[in-house]
């Protein structure tokens, strides 16, 4: 069969310039109306809107490093203690403390052939209410394998969290979209995570040294190890290796049922396993170059004893009397980031970056029926999921004076990748409805093209920086024997702008805005999904007539400091049009109908408060404040992803090798009229709650730290909003979604 091609209009076609592409088209025209302005002298473009060297640098904002105060965005960057593994110990743990940002992880109860709650882990992140794949996630730039999450695939549902954060240096988060610079899965912000180096752990003479780490957690009784090696083979070459290594549990919870049936409130026995490898190698031969080859490995499992699968009374020959469950996941990855200086009237730096990256995916159930017939008392399914990118960057980069003050840099290049997206259902004694193995969607190729440019126009009060980028998007379904339909395929271009202004009050405080545009193309998945259930009357079909989702939004805020008080204020809106929203009803007769659909309008709109204030050398207090609402206008109902409002206060005190803190979280209560219950009648509305945690760290030695924390000191019950939508308020097992109660945390982490 020849697969079905149809083409989807851009996200912003030509003949309807927006307001925003049209500026950003003048501004990128500025070198050609500066060509007759005298030209600054170059130290006074290196100095041009660098008012503070001391702030903290980032990438993800501008695809180049800068501080960031020389970014109109907000980007919250963890590095350091924020990473001791005391307090973090997984992607869940690293978001805590932020203020609209956070990690979904349901209990793990599921059945034998229906309901994926929990197996996804740490399905993924949640900034600003969007989630998903609309959040772009990388690995020193290298984009980390898509969620796949659906009823079709029974009891399986793949998360994101394929990280080992024992390998990570530094985490940026920027919230936002970023289709401008990254293109699709940006269209609710980023977070990009950079693997450690060597220079990171070698001291200045120093030609051999690293890290070993030893860490226990209560929440879910994980022991890891890690230990990273580095060193210098001569002037030109540092290399680095590390191995991590942890076993984990359950996550707690506060359920006291422990029954061996579905009434179970406790957490189902779990046993998870995680072995991550790393080699890098730093070149510098000279001239400016720098090269950094780099291999990683991430390897998980996890096997489930799923009690809560089992009914209480035996009274049907489908009883299950045993359901287990393993997960594996894999991802490895090789990459090249090259840089090469160059004295050229187009570029003063010249950056490649090529990587290729592939994961597999593992949900397998066992289920043990003990009144079927012999032949068909084990039933199995097995679902595999694998990705493969072929990533390539190219990037220039050039500044220079344009006179009066004023200076340019400019960023652009060309940005391509080839994903194949695959999947695999299979099993022992399946349903009678189904013949395994089979393919929930055709094995797809997706292609993408990409050119973008960014020029920043700086002085020492203003920095103006339009970017623009145009995609070119494709999704080949390849045909299938395992796929009973013939295929969708699809195609679209977006051209994506953005305009950021900042202006320097003084050297201490700014004011910053960016008017952004956005898209996200349909996910394969989403395309071509298909399940058919004949007995029970009802299916899953494709919608080949998907278009892409596409936002448009803007951030107002501030940021300084001025004596001991640090701050940082920003408000946002934006509006998402053609959202997509999978699994809904479209027919309910002759048969009931699923399919994914664009919804016509969504609207999220909030603001963030974050500060600190050094009341002494010794003493420092923390806040931050998130409240974001959504609406789906269109319906004129709630938006059910978006979290509610929550208040982090911190202090921290060092005592001579001591360093002692405390942070208090409060979350509102999920009113009643910010909750959609067109799924769910009954849904549950969380509380209000707030919880207490207490952390210390001892400086042994030089060159040792031993730390520990206390999560939840006050042991307080409480359910978070992202684990518990779609739970009925009369669920007989609401204590499964409870948060862990009180626990402790213990690292020691020694640097040699």
């Amino acid at each position: 069969m020849t697969p079905l091609r149809i083409a989807v209009p851009a996200a912003f076609p030509c003949p309807r310039l927006s307001p925003l592409f049209l500026a950003c088209t003048a501004l990128m025209a500025g070198p050609a109306l500066a060509q007759g302005v005298p030209a600054a002298a170059p130290t006074q473009v290196a100095q041009a809107g660098n008012a503070s060297a001391l702030r903290e640098v980032v990438v993800s904002g501008a695809r180049s490093e800068r501080t960031l105060d020389e970014v109109p965005a907000a980007i919250d960057v963890l590095t350091g203690e924020d990473l001791d593994p005391a307090r973090v110990q997984n992607i869940r743990d690293l978001v805590q403390e932020l203020p609209n940002v956070s990690v979904k992880r349901a209990p793990v109860r599921f059945g034998g052939v229906t309901g994926n709650v929990g197996r996804d882990g740490n399905a993924g992140f949640n900034i600003r209410g969007l989630e998903g794949n609309r959040v772009l996630l990388t690995i020193d730039g290298i984009r980390v394998p898509r969620e796949l999450s659906s009823g079709v695939f029974g009891p399986a549902a793949f998360g994101r969290d394929y990280y080992d954060l024992g390998l990570i240096s530094r985490v940026e988060i920027l919230r936002g979209a970023n289709s401008a610079l990254y293109g699709s899965d940006g269209l609710a912000g980023m977070v990009a995570m950079f693997t450690t180096e060597p220079k990171d752990l070698l001291k200045p003479g120093q030609t051999l040294g690293g890290r070993a780490s030893l860490s226990l957690d209560g929440q879910d009784d994980t022991r890891r190890i890690g230990v990273t090696l580095a060193g210098v083979a001569s002037e030109r070459l540092q290399w680095l290796g590390s191995v991590q290594a942890g076993r984990s549990e359950a996550l707690d919870n506060q359920g006291g049922n422990f029954a061996l049936n579905s009434n179970r409130t406790a957490p189902n026995p779990q046993k998870d396993d995680q072995v991550s490898a790393m080699g890098k190698l730093v070149f510098t031969p000279g001239g400016g170059q720098r090269h950094v080859f780099t291999a990683e490995h991430v390897d998980k499992s996890s096997e489930v004893e799923a009690y809560t699968g089992r009914a209480p009374v035996v009274s049907a020959p489908t009883h299950v009397g045993d359901l287990d469950g393993r997960s594996d996941m894999v991802r490895s990855r090789v990459s090249w980031d090259g840089r090469f200086p160059v004295i050229l009237a187009w570029a003063d730096e010249l950056r490649a970056m090529v990587g290729y990256q592939a994961s597999e995916s593992r949900e397998t159930t066992h289920e043990f029926r003990p009144l079927q017939p012999a032949a068909t008392q084990n039933r199995v399914r097995d679902v595999t999921y694998n990705e493969r990118i072929l990533q390539a960057v190219l990037q220039a980069e050039k500044l220079r004076p344009l006179g009066g003050a004023w200076s340019q840099k400019l960023v652009y290049g060309v940005d391509l990748s080839r994903s194949s997206l695959d999947n695999l259902v299979t099993g022992v004694n399946g349903p009678s409805y189904e013949s395994y193995p089979l393919q929930r969607f055709p094995e797809t190729v997706e292609t993408t093209t990409a050119l973008f440019v960014q020029s920043e126009y700086a002085s020492k009060r203003w920095s103006v920086i339009p970017a623009l980028r145009y995609d070119r998007v494709a999704l080949d379904a390849r045909t299938s024997p395992l796929y009973p339909l013939q295929p969708a395929s699809l195609s679209n271009g977006a051209l994506t702008p953005k305009l950021g202004v900042i202006w320097r009050g003084s050297e201490h405080w700014s004011l910053f805005g960016n008017l952004a545009a956005g898209f996200k193309s349909p996910s394969p998945l989403q395309l071509n999904n298909y399940f058919q259930n004949p007995f029970g009357n009802y299916e899953t079909i494709p919608n080949p007539n998907l278009r892409p989702e596409k936002s448009r939004t803007l951030e107002l805020g501030t940021r300084g400091r001025a004596g001991g008080l640090d701050w940082e204020a920003v408000a946002f809106t934006g509006r998402y049009k053609d959202f997509i929203e999978d699994l809904v009803t479209v027919q309910t007769v002759p048969r009931l109908q699923f399919q994914s659909v664009n919804r016509q309008s969504v609207t999220l709109r909030g603001f963030e408060l974050k500060g600190s204030a050094r009341l002494s050398a010794r003493t420092t207090l923390r806040a931050a404040y998130g409240q974001t609402t959504g609406t789906d206008t269109a319906r004129g109902v709630p938006l059910n992803s978006v979290n509610p409002a929550k208040l982090v206060l911190g202090v921290d005190h060092r005592l001579g090798d001591w360093s002692l803190g405390a942070s208090l979280a409060h979350s509102a209560k999920k009113s009643a009229s910010d909750n959609d219950t067109t799924g769910a009648a009954n849904q549950f509305a969380t509380p209000a709650w707030t919880t207490l945690d207490l952390r210390a760290s001892w400086q042994v030695t030089r060159a040792t730290r031993l730390s520990a924390a206390i999560h939840n000191l006050t042991d307080r019950r409480y359910w978070e909003w992202t684990n518990v939508r779609g739970i009925a308020a009369s669920s007989p097992v609401l204590d499964s979604y409870t948060a862990p109660g009180r626990s402790v945390s213990v690292a020691l982490v020694t640097d040699f």
